[in-house]
């Protein structure tokens, strides 16, 4: 009979196994750009906190803001990672399928100020008469910038030359073929700049405006109340990370991300990962709290671009923020 204790041996082992198995969940997230600002995303991916959480995550680029909304609110995707003020601007059309901003992954702006030449005790006030090569008309980052100008008594349509009408994959181009004094660029083109000799970044706008909730995880108000399991698990992998990218070193950050960036050398994103972490750039927490959110809404606001009475509590949902936070 020896035997049948030999099967009911492995029929044990192949339970146990069975039961260590967990059933993945697809989850297709759409960013709106491909950045290093967004390294806790990549992190959580790369260091397996999504699967750990049951997760299998689909990532895809999905170039501007409004794109990656359409894709959002058609269903294309499940989590859209976008500029809070998106949100805001969806919101103010009273769509049938609310959207939810859930999660916090950058707490600051992501551009620098980049000058043709380095510039000894830099001051704001140099832009007065220059000409400056800005970002697109109603995104965050032009936004972001005239906010930090005029807090430093430069009116941005008045005391410059402004350029806006660049596409935002040009900006950095133009500049390069001399168009502009100054331009406002994301990493890694500002040290991509630095180090080919094109300019040099004299200034952190997102040292100048401090937190605000710059880029969030949103969803569907549908998917939010019908998948509760996923997104408290989503947010509890994006905790791990984010606790992660400040714990580890600067080059076991950027080894992890490297993949997503292919064609830019380990050194050069070490530089980025360590320049965003020193200004807290990556939110230390998935939390999408209602000061900063109030920062968001006073720089949409000084824009202009805020036509009715946004309330935080309507567009912003941290119950499971807060929950994996205790």
């Amino acid at each position: 009979m020896k035997w049948i204790r030999y099967v009911c041996l492995f029929g044990v082992i192949m339970l146990l196994v069975g039961c260590g198995d967990k059933e993945m969940q697809d989850v297709k997230i759409g960013e709106v750009t491909r950045s290093i600002f967004y390294a806790p995303l990549y992190a959580a991916i790369e260091e397996g906190f999504f699967e750990e959480e049951g997760l299998n995550i689909e990532l895809s680029t999905i170039p501007g803001g409004d794109k990656t909304m359409t894709a959002l609110l058609s269903d294309g995707i499940d989590i859209g990672l976008i500029g809070a003020e998106t949100s805001i601007y969806v919101a103010g059309q009273n769509p049938n399928d609310a959207v939810v901003n859930f999660a916090q992954l950058t707490q600051t702006d992501g551009t620098f100020l980049v000058a043709r030449e380095d510039i000894e005790n830099f001051d704001w006030t140099m832009l007065k008469g220059s000409t400056f090569l800005g970002q697109r008309v109603g995104g965050m980052p032009q936004m972001a910038g005239e906010f930090v100008l005029k807090g430093h008594d430069i009116d941005p349509h008045k005391d410059l030359t402004l350029i806006q009408n660049i596409d935002f994959a040009n900006i950095a181009n133009a500049f390069a073929s001399g168009t502009g004094d100054f331009v406002q660029l994301f990493e890694p083109t500002a040290s991509i700049f630095e180090q080919q000799g094109n300019g040099k970044i004299v200034a952190s706008f997102g040292e100048e405006l401090g937190h605000i909730p710059y880029t969030v995880f949103m969803t569907k108000e549908s998917k939010f109340k019908n998948d509760k399991e996923m997104i408290e698990s989503f947010t509890k992998a994006l905790y791990k990370a984010q606790n992660w990218v400040y714990e580890q070193s600067a080059a076991d950050v950027a080894k992890s991300i490297a993949p997503y960036f292919e064609d830019t050398d380990l050194a050069l994103i070490e530089k980025v990962v360590t320049r965003y972490r020193d200004q807290q750039s990556y939110a230390t927490d998935p939390i999408i709290d209602a000061e900063e959110f109030q920062n968001l809404l006073n720089v949409m606001t000084e824009a202009g671009v805020l036509d009715y009475d946004a309330k935080y509590e309507e567009l912003v949902n941290r119950s499971f923020a807060d929950e994996v936070v205790k």
